[in-house]
């Protein structure tokens, strides 16, 4: 375990939100100025392995990384098509109903993921909205 790889998994775990391989090497090299992008690019992949981060294809042009996995994993997603902000959410009912279809299928998840996009509605009735954000 190098310093830089320290540095790392300790930016991977110090937010709540999601973040691209770029993100994490500019919040990596904030705490440890000597990361190397190919660190990054060969420490993901190892971080993502042992189960704690999740990589996430939004279908964008590049992977995301969702650290709340491991304490949430049967939370989803809304994309706000507008600022690509990623809103996470959790419902009981939802997992229910996809937990009840499954077994009417006779199937048994293994992984189970809900990706809904879509618009601001403050944003298409006002002009602005709070929530806006790069990604």
């Amino acid at each position: 375990m190098t310093d830089q790889r320290l540095a790392i998994i300790e930016a991977a775990f110090s937010t709540t939100e999601h973040y691209t391989a770029d993100q994490l090497l500019v919040a990596a090299r904030r705490l440890d100025s000597s990361v190397s992008r190919a660190t990054v690019y060969r420490t993901i992949p190892l971080i993502v392995e042992t189960g704690l981060l999740h990589e996430l294809d939004l279908g964008r042009d590049q992977k995301v990384y969702d650290p709340n996995y491991a304490d949430h994993p049967t939370h989803n997603h809304l994309i706000c098509l507008d600022c690509d902000k990623i809103f996470e959410f959790e419902d009981e009912k939802l997992e229910a109903k996809e937990n009840e279809i499954s077994q009417k299928l006779g199937f048994k998840p293994a992984s189970k993921h809900i990706r809904i996009e879509a618009n601001c509605q403050k944003l298409k009735d006002s002009g602005s909205c709070n929530k806006t954000c790069e990604l």
